[in-house]
């Protein structure tokens, strides 16, 4: 096999995967509108670049903790779309028995350790998981995502100081969207570079255009590279940006039309289709083939989930309340 042919397969399967995402993220939303999917809804649509880009650099045996907004990163990893999809329904069949839904995606197979709800929650997590594998001598990378406003929490600053301290395998990856929900970036930090409170805890740090999925992949495969050679902690910022509102309940009053209308001449998936038809490694057959088949995956998941079953009402209290026993 030529490399030649290993960079198309390669890119055509980083193609397949952000379409996955976004056709995924759009289902969803029409699923919510339709009532099917109750609860809070964080879509992805606009940052598949960052997710796919990250994933093709980490292992199998490599950690991932993610925020809320994790849809992407988990099918990025393996998880089955599913799993996800039932879960976001409520059914047992969901990756966590319908009981985490949209924010608290699990997978202890392909090391998936969530979707987390609270803002900054992971990070902590991810130090806690990468100290075991040091502990024990495992060469293992721990990623941890998280948005522009979890570094203005306690736990990033926590977190970055006790990694840099231990020198623990984490790749912190900041997927800077401008937004902490409505908070434009300008009125959450005194200093905008993230990158660069990084470096205040002596941590390797840079940032990368984070609509270029290709863009993304080098700069965490140099990251992935500096940790697992025993340097430390790294913290890699993908300058991004999400289409949708925050969330379905979002009125999105604190942007205008225009800017994400801006952002849009950007899509990740319009710029990755444009470098491989440039590139002679992508044909509309071929591009048509690639829809087809992740129209017919999702549909299949919608299907999965809506035969899905219930929680019955007696084991409600499951996994809320343990047994009380005697010695």
């Amino acid at each position: 096999m030529t490399q030649t042919t290993i960079a198309r397969e390669h890119a055509i399967h980083q193609l397949r995967q952000m379409l996955l995402i976004r056709r995924f993220e759009e289902k969803s939303a029409e699923l919510y509108t339709a009532t099917k999917i109750r609860g809070f809804l964080h879509l992805y649509i606009g940052e598949e670049a960052v997710a796919v880009g990250v994933m093709a650099t980490l292992t199998p045996e490599d950690a991932v903790f993610a925020t809320f907004r994790e849809h992407g990163q988990a099918l990025a990893k393996g998880m089955r779309a599913d799993s996800i999809m039932a879960e976001m329904y409520g059914k047992k069949e969901g990756c966590c028995r319908g009981r985490g839904g949209s924010m608290h995606l699990f997978d202890r197979q392909t090391r998936f350790y969530g979707g987390n709800a609270i803002v900054g929650g992971g990070l902590p997590l991810a130090l806690g998981l990468a100290l075991a594998d040091k502990m024990q001598g495992r060469n293992r990378v721990t990623c941890c995502f998280f948005g522009d406003g979890a570094v203005a929490e306690g736990n990033f600053h926590e977190s970055m100081n006790l990694a840099s301290l231990w020198r623990l395998p984490v790749l912190f990856l900041c997927e800077n969207n401008l937004y902490a929900m409505g908070t434009a970036l300008c009125y959450e930090h005194a200093a905008i570079d993230i990158a660069s409170k990084g470096r205040c805890y002596a941590v390797a740090s840079s940032s990368v255009d984070g609509m270029d999925v290709m863009a993304v992949e080098a700069a965490a495969r140099a990251a992935v590279a500096h940790i697992r050679e025993g340097n430390g902690p790294y913290l890699l910022e993908c300058r991004t940006y999400r289409f949708r509102a925050h969330s379905m309940f979002d009125s999105e009053l604190y942007r205008t039309k225009d800017e994400v209308e801006q952002w849009k001449q950007r899509d990740p998936i319009a710029l990755h289709v444009s470098r491989l038809r440039e590139a002679g490694f992508l044909d509309d057959e071929t591009m048509a083939a690639l829809e087809q088949d992740v129209a017919r995956e999702i549909d299949a998941a919608v299907a999965f989930a809506e035969a899905g079953t219930d929680e019955p009402v007696e084991e409600l209290t499951r996994f809320v309340y343990s047994e009380r026993r005697t010695v």
